[in-house]
C-alpha cells in the first residue's frame, strides 16, 4: 500500500514528536507499505523518511522545484523517485494520485489545508480512500472541537466525522488505514448544498 504522509517541515518543534514519526515510517515499511509525501529532508516529513528509508522501504517524494531553487526547504536525499512539479497545487495532486491511504501527523498551515482538502475530497466522494489523524500529544484535539462544534451547529453533517479517523496509537493507526474501504453514503447524504 503506499500511504500518504502529510506533517510538519519545521525542525524547531519537540523532539517526542519527530521520534515517534520515524517509528511510524518504520513500521509502515515493516508492513511493506511505501511513502509518498513532500519530499523534504526536516521536521516530520524528514522523520517519516529516515523510517521507511532505514528499513529499506520505497519512498516517493514530491516537491515543487521552487523550494529548491529558492532554498525553501531541504529535500530529503534519499528519495526512491523524487518528482518535482512547478506548484503547490501539482504537487498534492500528484501525492493524492499516488496514494492509497493518507496519514496526517501534527504540522502547520499547509498540513491543516492538506487534512482539510483531502477530507473534503472524500466528503464529495471523490475518493473512499482511508485518512488517519496521528493526534500526538493531543495535537489535533482543538480540531476534533472545532469540528463537533460544526456538526453541532448544523455547519457540518454528523457522518463527516466518521470519514476519517483519529487516534494517538501506532497499531490502530495502522490498523485504520489498511482496512478494505468501506461503503461510504452519496454526496447528499454528507454534504448540504
Amino acid at each position: 500500500m503506499k500511504i500518504c504522509v502529510f506533517g510538519a517541515a519545521s525542525s524547531a518543534i519537540d523532539n517526542d514528536f519527530k521520534i515517534k514519526v520515524e517509528e511510524l515510517g518504520k513500521e509502515m515499511a515493516r508492513r511493506g507499505h511505501s511513502l509518498v509525501f513532500g519530499g523534504g529532508a526536516n521536521g516530520l516529513m524528514g522523520a517519516v523518511a529516515d523510517g521507511v528509508y532505514a528499513m529499506g522501504g520505497y519512498i516517493l517524494g514530491v516537491i515543487p522545484k521552487f523550494f529548491d531553487d529558492e532554498d525553501v526547504e531541504e529535500v530529503f536525499p534519499n528519495c526512491s523517485e523524487l518528482i518535482e512539479p512547478d506548484t503547490m497545487r501539482q504537487r498534492k495532486q500528484i501525492m493524492e494520485d499516488n496514494a492509497d491511504a493518507f496519514i496526517i501527523v501534527p504540522g502547520g498551515i499547509g498540513t491543516f489545508e492538506e487534512f482539510f482538502e483531502i477530507l473534503t475530497l472524500k466528503q464529495l466522494c471523490r475518493h473512499e480512500k482511508p485518512i488517519a489523524v496521528y493526534n500526538l500529544q493531543g495535537y489535533y484535539d482543538d480540531i476534533q472541537t472545532v469540528m463537533r462544534q460544526a456538526v453541532n451547529k448544523g455547519f457540518v453533517r454528523e457522518d463527516c466525522l466518521g470519514l476519517y479517523k483519529v487516534t494517538d496509537d501506532l497499531e490502530t493507526l495502522l490498523s485504520y488505514v489498511e482496512e478494505p474501504a468501506k461503503v461510504h453514503k452519496t454526496v447528499k447524504q454528507l454534504k448540504d448544498g
